[in-house]
């Protein structure tokens, strides 16, 4: 892991020798999962496991987020994480992830993420666990792979 990646989002840090909890490991492997350039909202994750909801990803990601690309896992309007604008705004830039240029009315004039094009639903992963036919899938996928956050992925659905 590189040290862009433990320097990361997240305020905290798993103890050194400790053992996560479960659902924390979870939604770490799923951020791990994302590709360069590309983001899933808390929402998505928590779909994509099918547990928990936005808030619990959240938590998860400021206690041991540090350890994953944090700066992948967003929220749902695309703005970027209170105090870790800059340094995501960094990664975005250098994974080409597409961006929506602030107004010039807006405070600071940080751009947005554009959901619509960088928004990923796990699409082609084939190290996802397989559904019931055997074939891997992700989030809002029912099995078939490839994909790219379009209209079948949970880019259609609205997460808070």
């Amino acid at each position: 892991m590189s040290q862009d990646q433990t320097d990361g989002g997240g305020s905290g840090t798993a103890p050194t020798g400790a053992e996560l909890p479960e659902y924390a490991e979870r939604v770490l492997d799923v951020a791990d999962l994302i590709p360069p350039g590309r983001v899933m909202t808390y929402g998505d994750i928590a779909e994509w496991l099918g547990e928990g909801g936005p808030r619990q990803v959240g938590r998860v990601m400021a206690l041991y987020g540090s350890a994953v690309p944090w700066w992948r896992v967003v929220r749902s309007d695309g703005t970027l994480l209170p105090a870790h604008e800059l340094r995501a705004l960094d990664h975005y830039r250098a994974e080409g992830t597409p961006l929506r240029e602030a107004s010039h009315r807006a405070e600071g004039h940080i751009p947005r993420i554009d959901m619509r094009r960088a928004r990923w639903d796990g699409g082609g992963q084939v190290d996802a666990e397989p559904d019931e036919t055997g074939s891997p899938c992700g989030p809002g996928d029912s099995g078939a792979t490839g994909g790219s956050g379009g209209p079948s992925g949970p880019g259609e659905k609205a997460h808070t």
